[in-house]
């Protein structure tokens, strides 16, 4: 790869859970310690945000709703109504909440090709990663408003990807220091068999924290990371690296294919925890990569 890096935003205390909206050319996200959700439109270079008031980390538009979107609200999911331009959402209405009487926040979510939700909670905000109490954590499915659970354990739910061709979920708890794989069935909306395919410590990358993630056409996966870059890794092959992207920033926090061949890389950061630098914080776009995305799904309630 011969990648170029073109900041286009930010810079922004938390950015993450970058969403592509291929319909519309617009790039949605979110600022998690900012308290915002955010508008980016390429073709414009315009971007906009609105004030939610609580720790946000996700943002995905609804399927055949206009100006509406699922975000998290700590530990609630809730459905905002926001033109991409006003300063605050016009409405906000409660979907549903998970652990109730705890710490808890939601994390990074991704919806699967069926629309349905996939979004996982951890022991508190993210500030200091070390500071998170381990195992709190429980990854969600959450399909026409009816929440289920899959498994617990998790220390920060982080990066998730489909291959429904293989019928492969990939997930991160950045916390372990792997990349997991599970078998999944799409029609039942069940994950099992869960194993690591991708592991730091075995390849170099001692005290590299894998963070979100998104998959190309060929299969090959896309790893943010607190650690300044992004790797790009095949998990066909376990523990196989293919390449490295060096990133202008120290906290890479999330990834996903955009523009109007799905072939640019989206990439948001983060100044949490460090002395920031001039791009820290900033969202990106990455191109030349020669691999194409994706186009994201919305939710479907």
């Amino acid at each position: 790869m011969t990648p170029q890096i073109k900041k286009l935003c930010g810079n922004f205390k938390l950015g993450e859970a970058p969403h592509w909206d291929s319909e519309t050319q617009t790039l949605y996200f979110v600022d998690i310690n900012g308290y915002t959700i955010n508008k980016y439109v390429p073709a414009t270079r315009k971007h906009t945000s609105a004030h939610v008031g609580k720790n946000v980390s996700v943002i995905i538009p609804i399927q055949g709703k206009k100006d509406q979107f699922v975000i998290s609200l700590e530990r609630e999911l809730a459905i905002v109504t926001w033109d991409g331009e006003s300063s605050r959402p016009s409405k906000v209405e409660t979907l549903l909440e998970v652990d109730q009487n705890t710490k808890n926040v939601f994390n990074d979510g991704k919806c699967d090709p069926s629309g349905r939700l996939w979004i996982g909670s951890m022991g508190g905000p993210p500030v200091v990663i070390a500071d998170i109490p381990l195992a709190k954590g429980t990854l969600y499915s959450v399909q026409k408003g009816v929440v289920k659970s899959h498994f617990g354990g998790i220390g920060i739910a982080n990066g998730i990807a489909f291959n429904t061709e293989l019928a492969k979920m990939y997930y991160i708890d950045s916390r372990t220091g792997t990349v997991d794989q599970y078998d999944f069935d799409i029609k039942k909306g069940t994950v099992s068999n869960g194993k690591p395919v991708f592991t730091a410590s075995k390849n170099g990358l001692q005290g590299v924290v894998f963070d979100g993630m998104t998959i190309d056409t060929d299969g090959n996966l896309y790893i943010a990371t607190w650690g300044g870059r992004i790797i790009k890794i095949d998990p066909r092959r376990p523990e196989t690296l293919l390449d490295t992207i060096q990133m202008p920033a120290q906290i890479i926090s999330s990834v996903c294919f955009g523009g109007p061949n799905l072939d640019e890389l989206f990439v948001t950061s983060g100044q949490v925890g460090i002395t920031p630098g001039e791009h820290d914080g900033a969202v990106f776009t990455v191109t030349g990569l020669e691999a194409r995305g994706f186009a994201e799904v919305k939710v479907i309630l």
